[in-house]
């Protein structure tokens, strides 16, 4: 069964004094391009957190977001810089008289500019990180839910577009007895009007056609092409992560196809061939979806 790398996975969970929220969404991508926000108290928890990603999630365009909303606020403040509070004061008076306005509330502005008051944030302890790696885990489990599911639907999309071209495969089976007859036909009515039925060496012209045939033959072409996608159908069955095993199939698939509409020298067939290239444009369009 195959997977989408379009992903999103949401787990919130409410401790008391503070709410974690874990969020991860994807997008297609050829490797794991993975973007973390942490909260500070967690920063040092990135390369963990990393490594767990890379082996839980693939490949894919990953955004990881931590969030922890704080119902009380945990930073104490350890003092005032007095200071820089005067040096602020000093400086806002000499810019209130410039510019000649009250110098009204100026301790409330500096007591709000940086550094003046200090804060020390509390540290998460370890139960609280390990209280975030279970909404982590939770979090990746619906992803890859989320991403089941839609995987679910590009199977069955690409069923029914290799089905397509396996059915128009069948139609050119049928239109084949009609093409050598046709090809016959026409060399000799070239041969005829060229040369005179008369002059034509008919031993030769039986040898000369059958050579000709045999270059136009398209035998091997139509059973690589059922070949390739019968293993298409069967990659999709397979519990792996099989997107760029399925885009190489697919690659052969499109070239045996134009080997036929190369070879096919008759109208009804290259119609054929032209239905199969349009569906396997859509397979490669949603193989760039599949993980």
């Amino acid at each position: 069964m195959i997977k989408s790398m379009t992903g999103f996975g949401l787990i919130s969970q409410d401790l008391g004094n503070v709410k974690y929220t874990v969020e991860i969404k994807s997008l297609n991508s050829k490797f794991l391009e993975l973007s973390i926000k942490l909260p500070r108290a967690f920063s040092d928890k990135e390369f963990e957190l990393r490594n767990e990603c890379s082996r839980l999630i693939d490949r894919g365009k990953v955004n990881l977001s931590i969030n922890a909303e704080q119902n009380e606020s945990k930073s104490a403040a350890l003092g005032i810089d007095v200071v820089l509070l005067q040096q602020y004061l000093e400086q806002l008076k000499q810019v209130s008289t410039k510019v000649n306005q009250p110098a009204d509330n100026l301790l409330q502005l500096a007591m709000g500019l940086p550094d003046v008051v200090k804060y020390q944030e509390e540290k998460a302890s370890e139960d609280e990180w390990k209280t975030v790696m279970q909404l982590f885990k939770k979090a990746v489990d619906a992803f890859q839910q989320f991403r089941a599911d839609e995987g679910k639907v590009l199977e069955t999309d690409l069923k029914l577009r290799i089905g397509h071209i396996l059915e128009n495969l069948a139609q050119v089976e049928t239109a084949e007895s009609e093409r050598i007859i046709t090809i016959k036909e026409r060399l000799n009515n070239f041969l005829t009007e060229a040369v005179g039925r008369e002059n034509i060496d008919q031993n030769r012209f039986e040898q000369e056609l059958i050579y000709y045939i045999d270059k136009l033959d398209i035998t091997e072409e139509k059973i690589r092409l059922k070949a390739h996608c019968d293993y298409f159908l069967e990659t999709l069955k397979s519990a792996d992560a099989n997107g760029k095993k399925l885009g190489f199939i697919a690659q052969e698939i499109g070239r045996e196809v134009n080997t036929l509409g190369s070879k096919a020298n008759h109208a009804t067939i290259q119609k054929l061939v032209v239905g199969m290239k349009e569906e396997l444009e859509k397979i490669k369009e949603q193989l760039l979806n599949v993980l």
